[in-house]
């Protein structure tokens, strides 16, 4: 069950006509949950829902917090106002990222700790993680090399760079990539952008070269390519 804020917030979603119902969860974490929704035309909708903060989580927020330009000096001391900071961080990350043609779910709505947005999935069941996809070496080059681009038009085009990014947030279905879980994203003038970006791009790399088997650029090649060196190409 919510608590009443929570349910305030799902009412006040219905009411804006941006939700029409909330189904089973697909996903649950320690701090978040991801329900499968319904919009007021039928439509299939990922509906994730912040829950409480614990002192563990709270300390690994704030240093995605302090140096972001458009959140550093607001940190609240509130859970629920922490909450809702996350949420609209994550949705102001990817409204940036699809603006930019970075291929991730759609953001439709943010209203306090809920973050609503394209369901990438079929009947309430999400799709796969490229973790747990099996696939052809010719489509994994596809994926890695697409990937790769849009971590390359992330951080040219939208000035974002994920943070976290594996294979355990890039999501598979039918035959397209999609970028998840992009709340602590950050802009390029963050003071460790560059520490993040090439721990991104070595968790790709670890998982195309070593659990896939492909034969890639090196993560200094990956780096050079995404921040732009004409001389770091991948084809």
């Amino acid at each position: 069950m919510f608590d009443r804020a929570t349910l305030l917030a799902v009412l006040e979603l219905v009411r804006k006509k941006v939700l029409y119902e909330l189904k089973g969860v697909v996903s649950a974490g320690k701090e978040a949950r991801v329900y499968w929704g319904k919009g007021v035309k039928g439509e299939d909708l990922a509906v994730k829902i912040y829950l409480t903060s614990t002192a563990e989580f709270r300390k690994g927020l704030i240093k995605y917090l302090k140096g972001d330009p458009r959140f550093d000096g607001y940190i609240p001391k509130s859970t629920k106002k922490l909450m809702s900071l996350w949420a609209r961080k994550e949705f102001k990350n990817y409204l940036t990222l699809y603006q930019a043609g970075v291929s991730v779910p759609k953001p439709i709505a943010q209203h306090k700790n809920i973050l609503v947005m394209e369901f990438i999935g079929s009947s309430g069941v999400r799709a796969p993680l490229l973790k747990e996809c099996e696939l052809s070496e010719d489509e994994y080059r596809r994926l890695f090399h697409s990937i790769i681009d849009d971590v390359r038009k992330a951080y040219v085009k939208a000035g974002l760079i994920h943070g976290d990014l594996s294979e355990y947030n890039i999501m598979i279905w039918q035959g397209k990539h999609y970028i998840i879980d992009v709340s602590q994203a950050v802009k390029r003038e963050h003071p460790n952008a560059i520490e993040f970006l090439r721990r991104d791009l070595k968790n790709i790399h670890n998982f195309f070269s070593k659990e896939v088997g492909l034969d890639i650029p090196s993560p200094d090649d990956l780096m050079k390519y995404v921040l732009g060196d004409e001389a770091g190409s991948l084809y």
